[in-house]
């Protein structure tokens, strides 16, 4: 069961692997408010994806590290497991989908890890190495719907409580949910007047159907240029948390995101993927109630 603890102590494993990112003041992304961009492109595998991958990676039994450990990832989190296992010395085999930017899975590769190519999306490549993990023993790292994982990316939100701890909401992308589950609960258990928001893309709505139909909903299919959070369905840890401790969850469609890519290189000479740029398009087109407010945007995933 999720605890603050839990969190600190992934905080404490952590401190030998990533870095505390610093805050980017961004007053040009929407003037009516005062914005802030978390910048975990600056972490090793430019993602914040490493802080649930290495923790939970870490907490592993000896057993479990001597069969491996399996993933499956759009190319984020399957660079963050990677890492992970090489730092504790054991196996890694991640399932890809073969769509994944070419740059990911090379990356992914170069750390170490053996790579099997899917054909479709993250939901393939999962189920895949479902039936891997059953057959060879390998403990399977899922990429959001686990408790320390959430606990590892959460340590996100303790740093902006210290480092902005005025800010009146932050603005994170939602694929699985595993950020922003980590962030919200960190942030609304010590601040709960700090509101969360999350953003989607308008082409892979999971958690937005799931919620306002009040279960969890599977799609069908998934299309967005945001590839790092086309995600079909889902946990149901993060559902649940999602449903306790988040604001409110927005859509945002693929020309807006775009815009958003394209505003950040133009004014702030980031260069954002898909993924990580939802949240700032969501503050540049006004989704969320945030004017006159002092804001963090997450989720400044880079491409290299």
């Amino acid at each position: 069961m999720l605890n603050l603890d839990n969190f600190y102590k992934a905080r404490y494993e952590l401190a030998k692997v990533i870095r505390r990112t610093d805050l980017i003041y961004a007053p040009k992304i929407n003037p009516e408010s005062e914005i802030y961009l978390k910048p975990e492109n600056l972490q090793v595998t430019g993602s914040f994806k490493l802080r649930g991958a290495c923790y939970r990676i870490s907490q592993l039994s000896e057993d479990e590290k001597a069969k491996g450990v399996i993933a499956c990832s759009a190319g984020n989190h399957a660079q963050g497991v990677a890492l992970g296992a090489a730092k504790h010395g054991i196996k890694s085999l991640i399932c890809l989908p073969e769509g994944a930017p070419i740059s990911k899975v090379e990356a992914t590769r170069r750390l170490g890890a053996d790579i099997c190519l899917v054909p479709g999306v993250y939901d393939d490549a999962y189920r895949k190495a479902i039936e891997l993990r059953d057959s060879m023993g390998y403990t399977f790292i899922h990429p959001f719907d686990d408790e320390n994982v959430i606990a590892g990316q959460g340590t996100i939100g303790l740093e902006l409580l210290e480092q902005l701890p005025e800010m009146d909401a932050v603005i994170v992308p939602v694929g699985g949910g595993g950020l922003i589950s980590g962030v919200a609960y960190a942030i609304k258990t010590l601040n709960p007047r700090i509101k969360i928001y999350g953003v989607q893309a308008y082409g892979a709505p999971s958690m937005f159907r799931s919620l306002e139909h009040h279960h969890i909903e599977r799609l069908t299919s998934v299309a967005t240029i945001a590839d790092g959070i086309a995600v079909k369905e889902p946990g149901e840890l993060t559902y649940d948390i999602f449903s306790h401790y988040i604001d409110g969850v927005v859509t945002v469609s693929e020309d807006e995101i775009c815009a958003a890519i394209l505003a950040l290189i133009e004014q702030h000479k980031l260069i954002a993927e898909g993924a990580g740029a939802v949240s700032v398009a969501a503050a540049m087109f006004n989704k969320v109630p945030i004017k006159g407010k002092k804001n963090h945007l997450f989720g400044q995933r880079w491409k290299h």
